[in-house]
């Protein structure tokens, strides 16, 4: 195991966060451990693929930085690409937490659909440097796409339903299909990710509000329009 005083990507490994994923609760202190080791582990990765780019990063050099053993890494990923399904999952976990928003009722679906567009810009927003380096691993590595790929599907199912409740709250135009508005949810927020990342500019969380603005007036009910409840 690594020396912090002698390695500074060590000493910079113990200053990320480490927090358990959204909404998803831990019992026992064994399993909070645990949850935090792949934590750290996932966020020195970040840390790292910003810095260097996703292929110059090795298993060893995100260990380091997490300070733990090279074989407990495996423990948690079965390799450096699996690291990055965990930023899916964080995401999922975002969408899911998102959904109970709106089963509560209390929300207006606009306020959670905005709500979730900033979250989930939250992790590639750490910097462009770390966004260029996720999308690049995205189109270079089969694993990673494939992870990736099942969790947008994943996550496009989830608010599809907030669209429908959302046509039925009378808050979103009935006339839309609920899936191809969550599909344009989600390139919208891509690709607002992927401009953001070639050239920087203000914070990623402003060009994500912009975005937002553009696609909820893309969907909104037309003004002075009665609701389905009303139609029925």
């Amino acid at each position: 195991m690594s020396d912090s005083r002698s390695n500074p990507s060590v000493a910079a490994g113990r200053k990320l966060s480490v927090r358990p994923l959204p909404d998803a609760p831990i019992a026992g202190r064994r399993q909070r451990r645990a949850a935090e080791t792949r934590e750290r582990l996932f966020r020195s990765a970040l840390q790292l693929f910003g810095e260097r780019g996703f292929a110059n990063v090795t298993v060893q050099d995100i260990t380091e930085a997490a300070d733990v053993g090279k074989g407990t890494f495996f423990n948690y990923f079965q390799s450096k690409d699996h690291v990055l399904g965990m930023m899916a999952e964080i995401q999922v976990a975002r969408v899911n937490g998102a959904m109970a928003l709106v089963a509560g009722g209390r929300q207006s679906i606009r306020s959670v659909l905005h709500r979730l567009a900033l979250k989930l810009a939250e992790e590639p927003g750490r910097s462009p440097e770390l966004a260029r380096a996720v999308i690049s691993a995205f189109l270079a590595s089969t694993v990673v796409r494939e992870i990736v790929d099942r969790r947008i599907a994943e996550g496009r199912k989830v608010v599809a339903e907030f669209i429908a409740e959302g046509q039925r709250r009378g808050e979103i135009n009935p006339r839309l299909d609920k899936e191809m508005v969550a599909m344009q949810f989600q390139q919208a927020e891509m690709g607002t990710i992927l401009m953001w990342s070639l050239n920087g500019g203000p914070p990623l969380a402003a060009r994500i509000e912009e975005s937002f603005l553009h696609f909820w007036r893309a969907i909104a009910r037309p003004a002075g329009k009665p609701s389905r409840e009303k139609e029925l």
